[in-house]
């Protein structure tokens, strides 16, 4: 894998300005993903730093990998917004930008003034997105919230119960990476609305409220009907015989669906009787039975090595794999086949290899833009573009100043 630098905007967005006061992961995830599509996101950030610069392995202070992994394509500004010239540089920015996005709690915001009423009251073109942890005209709005809180409200730790024995976190930030995405694809939305009418408007993405729709797609079950026809949950996800099943030397995950599936599996397990079997014969009956139907694969899959199952499997349709670690993903053959993992080389953190943007699009490519920026990269950049003097930058950025980053 030969090293590539980023690619010159050319995605979708290519033209727009993104203003991000944003930290940790939910925000920034979304206004990563704008920048991958092209955008040009302008990252604020106070004098330390995003608080996830301090997370992870690094090369050099104030670049940790969590910091790497959610701030591609995007440079960085430091501005204090807790002095009167740093807000003052701030609505210089808003005034040439397409969108807002921030993750402040509504108090906070509204003390500095950059609260949607005040923002876009002299910009109608403004997309301000808030990215919150709960609905603003709700009981909750205000609190604090992080993945975990999100987890825990929406109903997702609970969920765990029936494989841990009581509620656990999934082992992931699946809350601020699903709201992340939300946030993207509802500025997206706003921009398209502006391209049409020229309005902005206010974006709201609550991460309770994108969690508990998050869950309920499967979950509210029968609780879709008023009144509801019985409990939630979709039972079959939700018992601990769904999971990877062990064969003679491994684990695989197996899941026959069709009626062509299930007589294909047990053709090549070599019992092909099961399937007049009523239990197996048919959809319905095959989710009236799920418990023993899962039992069933489990004893099939235990008969044979991974590598049989592979073989055999693969001259099938019925949807197949082996169990990855983490560890096994860089050098996954399919991933390498279709360019997943970039190499880069960073001025001051080395070698970096970072996934590839998953969309594909034929006409107008996203991808890596630019670089983790380092803290205030761009500060001075950024500043000249805004009209200020060589003077007025190095006053600026100069110790005490509003764009000083200390050392």
């Amino acid at each position: 894998m030969n090293p590539s630098n980023p690619s010159p905007p050319s995605g979708p967005l290519t033209g727009m300005r993104v203003i991000e006061v944003a930290s940790m992961v939910f925000a920034p995830l979304a206004g990563q993903y704008l920048g991958d599509l092209g955008a040009d996101v302008i990252k604020v950030e106070p004098p330390e730093g995003d608080l996830t610069r301090s997370i992870g392995p690094r090369q050099s202070p104030l670049m940790g990998s969590f910091f790497l992994t959610s701030n591609r394509s995007k440079r960085s500004v430091v501005i204090d917004l807790k002095t009167e010239e740093g807000l003052h540089i701030l609505h210089r920015l808003l005034d040439g930008a397409d969108v807002f996005l921030h993750s402040m709690r509504s108090p906070a915001a509204r003390r500095l003034g950059l609260d949607a009423p005040t923002l876009m009251a002299g910009r109608p073109g403004l997309v301000y997105c808030h990215a919150t942890g709960y609905g603003e005209d709700g009981l909750y709005a205000g609190r604090p919230a992080y993945d975990d809180i999100i987890q825990a409200a929406s109903g997702l730790a609970q969920l765990q119960t029936v494989v841990a024995g009581q509620p656990r976190f999934i082992p992931t930030i699946v809350a601020d990476k699903v709201s992340g995405l939300h946030a993207a694809y509802a500025i997206l939305a706003a921009l398209m609305h502006k391209q049409r009418t020229g309005q902005g408007q206010q974006v709201q993405v609550p991460m309770f409220e994108t969690m508990a729709a998050f869950n309920m797609a499967e979950h509210q079950w029968a609780h879709v009907f008023e009144p509801p026809q019985g409990p939630m949950g979709y039972q079959p996800v939700s018992t601990a015989s769904r999971r990877p099943y062990k064969t003679l030397d491994g684990y695989l995950a197996l899941l026959p669906y069709s009626d062509a599936h299930w007589r294909q599996f047990f053709e090549l397990a070599g019992e092909p009787h099961w399937m007049d079997d009523e239990r197996f014969a048919s959809f319905a009956q095959r989710q009236k039975h799920f418990r023993a139907v899962w039992d069933e694969v489990e004893r099939q899959a235990a008969r044979k090595t991974n590598a049989q199952w592979i073989a055999l499997l693969s001259q099938s349709d019925v949807p197949f794999s082996v169990v990855n670690r983490l560890e096994d993903l860089p050098n996954d053959p399919h991933l390498a086949s279709v360019n997943f993992w970039q190499l880069a080389e960073h001025p001051s953190e080395g070698m970096l290899r970072f996934p590839a943007s998953p969309m594909k699009l034929s006409a107008s490519p996203a991808g890596m833009t630019r670089l983790p920026p380092t803290l205030g990269q761009h500060s001075a950049e950024v500043l000249e573009q805004l009209g200020y003097n060589a003077a007025e930058v190095s006053r600026l950025m100069a110790s005490g100043g509003p764009c000083w980053r200390p050392a």
